[in-house]
């Protein structure tokens, strides 16, 4: 199975540069750039929503969620909830890690001559 296919269009993703990948509720989906700016113009309920998890936006939310998962799993702040709190926080980091293996690492940084979708 080819990881390196466009969800919206179905067409091959070439490069990192034009891969933008998305979560929605446990799942993970690569998508062009364009194709994922249409996706979230199609998308029209908050609980139907793709959130990018490569990128500026990504990159700052994993690192918040790091510090966050860190500070409360090895300090007493708030006890068993904040525990709990920690586990969860560690969700999208995990989802950047799966990101990053399952669809990045097989792609080139960047292609100069490549066909557009």
């Amino acid at each position: 199975m080819n990881t390196n296919i466009c969800r919206y269009c179905f067409k091959k993703i070439q490069d990192r540069d034009e891969l933008v990948t998305a979560s929605n509720w446990f799942r993970i989906r690569p998508y062009h750039y364009r194709c994922f700016e249409l996706l979230e113009q199609d998308t029209k309920t908050i609980a139907g929503a793709w959130t990018p998890i490569n990128g500026r936006v990504g990159l700052v939310t994993v690192l918040l969620m790091l510090v966050l998962a860190i500070v409360l799993l090895f300090t007493d702040l708030l006890g068993g909830i904040g525990d709990l709190v920690g586990f969860l926080a560690l969700y999208p980091v995990l989802l950047r890690i799966l990101s990053f293996f399952i669809f990045e690492m097989h792609l080139p940084k960047y292609v100069e001559n490549k066909n557009r979708p």
